[in-house]
């Protein structure tokens, strides 16, 4: 199966993403899982020692700076469903104003990282990735931050991991989600707002909610 980024959003408007087996597979499936993870936004759980990570790390925060960066750091690990199709269709996508990261810096070096596809007021979580302790879990505070003070509804995780429900993320039946991301693709959200998003900010907001 081939893609275009046309086809591609319009996949996710539906309900369905796209997979590859591996990084070598040739072909992409769709995928529409008869559960679905999703991250409430209000519910992010934030730990005593993650909120020391957040407020002690040094690192520093962006969006959308590194985007390519981001996908390779999601793709560099044994096993990836991210194959070369993938990894260039969402930089199209990127290009074209649908897809975003979040970067996780130390000094000038990326360190951890998550990327997203978004619809209206919905943001499809991709992948992340981390190179340091507790990244990955910083990139996540920092965007479940971002995506409810920029006017998001509905934060898909697609599968439910045992590092995701940790955090909060949730399993859903597809009949409940689809009806969610209805309600999400009838609204409108701003992925890149300008925002302030400083750690004491964000622990702050997160923790009033989780």
């Amino acid at each position: 199966m081939s893609l275009s980024p046309e086809l591609l959003l319009h996949g996710y408007s539906i309900g369905i993403f796209p997979m590859a087996e591996n990084r070598d597979a040739p072909e992409l499936f769709w995928v529409d899982p008869k559960f679905r993870g999703v991250f409430p936004l209000d519910g992010f759980h934030v730990s005593r020692s993650l909120t020391r990570r957040i407020r002690n790390c040094g690192f520093s925060v962006t969006i959308d700076q590194d985007f390519t960066g981001v996908v390779d750091g999601c793709a560099d690990r044994a096993d990836t469903w991210i194959n070369t199709e993938l990894r260039e269709l969402y930089i199209q996508v990127h290009q074209s104003g649908y897809a975003h990261s979040l970067e996780i810096w130390e000094k000038d070096q990326l360190v951890g990282g998550v990327y997203g596809v978004t619809l209206g007021a919905a943001f499809f979580g991709e992948s992340m990735f981390s190179r340091r302790t507790d990244a990955s879990k910083i990139a996540l505070a920092y965007l479940v931050d971002r995506l409810r003070q920029t006017g998001f509804r509905l934060f898909d995780t697609q599968f439910l991991t045992t590092h995701l429900a940790s955090l909060g993320a949730i399993e859903i039946p597809r009949s409940q989600y689809r009806q969610e991301l209805d309600e999400a693709l009838n609204a409108n959200a701003d992925f890149t707002t300008p925002l302030v998003q400083s750690p004491e900010g964000v622990i702050q907001r997160i923790t009033q909610t989780s």
